[in-house]
């Protein structure tokens, strides 16, 4: 069995990047952001990065190198588009000789909309993902959900939503299915348990349609789905659902998320496991064209 993850001790470790409190919080991060309220912000912070770096001769390789991140990571920092994380930020400050300048600068970033710092790593890190597997225990995952669905989704929480948060979470979460229409889509696999199909979130209609566009997605040259049928003596998603990403440069990121908590971790044994894990659930759940037969039953049945 795989080691036991504990989410505060990783946090301890700088191997994660911020718990969350809201599981409903952490739904989309449009791959082509509009003008943020904290844009400047991030602007500013990323110029001081880059004036740092220049001044100590570093090069963007060089600098990514010595804090054992992505080289992509730095640059998109140096730019704006991305936020300086407060673990990645102290690394800085120790690289550049910076007597805590880039740490406080992270910690005291204003909040990007409705989206926390962390939020927007993980975001960002999915839309310029290569590749991602993911395992869905209990829901559609939320690339291939509908806006009907994810409604009815955000519609269930507890504590309610409301209205206009609802609608807004909504947005989100479909804006993020941007990546399945880039240029050079990134290759998906997905495993879904069949609880999940029978579900009847929203109602009939909603299910109906649901599952008739997991039936087109099924299609898509990029995009594998299996389902993961019930019935079954034991399989490896038995801690939970799980996204594992690879970046352009093949570093992967595991992100999982348990009630009240959310972590990405980078540890690559950590995200070992998590890949383990998805390979035998690839085995275990029906092949392609048995999950085709299962939701066009599914279908008759709806």
């Amino acid at each position: 069995m795989g080691k036991t993850i504990d989410p505060y001790s990783l946090m301890s470790t700088g191997r994660c990047l911020h718990p969350a409190y809201v599981r409903g919080e952490f739904t989309a991060m449009p791959p082509r952001r509009a003008p943020r309220s904290n844009e400047t912000a991030l602007t500013m912070v990323g110029a001081q990065v880059a004036a740092a770096r220049a001044a100590k001769g570093m090069t963007q390789r060089a600098l990514a190198e010595a804090l054992h991140i992505d080289v992509e990571t730095v640059a998109s920092i140096e730019q704006g588009r991305r936020a300086l994380m407060p673990n990645v930020a102290e690394k800085m400050d120790r690289a550049l000789d910076l007597p805590g300048l880039l740490a406080v600068a992270a910690n005291r970033m204003p909040e990007v909309n409705t989206l926390l710092a962390w939020e927007e790593e993980y975001f960002a890190s999915e839309a310029e993902a290569v590749a991602l597997s993911c395992f869905e225990a209990t829901l559609v995952p939320g690339l291939l959900q509908t806006e009907e669905y994810a409604r009815a989704l955000f519609g269930c929480r507890v504590p309610y939503f409301g209205e206009e948060k609802i609608e807004s979470q909504t947005a989100r979460r479909i804006k993020r299915q941007d990546i399945l229409y880039r240029r050079v889509p990134p290759t998906l696999g997905f495993v879904v348990s069949e609880s999940a199909l029978r579900d009847r979130i929203g109602g009939d209609d909603v299910r109906r349609r649901q599952l008739h566009h997991l039936r087109e997605c099924a299609d898509q040259p990029t995009i594998s789905l299996q389902v993961l049928p019930l019935g079954l003596a034991g399989h490896a998603g038995m801690a939970g659902s799980f996204t594992l990403l690879e970046m352009p440069d093949h570093q992967r990121v595991a992100y999982f998320e348990n009630q009240r908590i959310s972590i990405v971790i980078r540890d690559p044994d950590e995200v070992s496991m998590f890949a383990q894990r998805h390979a035998v659930l690839r085995s275990q759940a029906l092949n392609v064209a048995e999950t085709k037969a299962l939701l066009e039953r599914l279908l008759g049945e709806a």
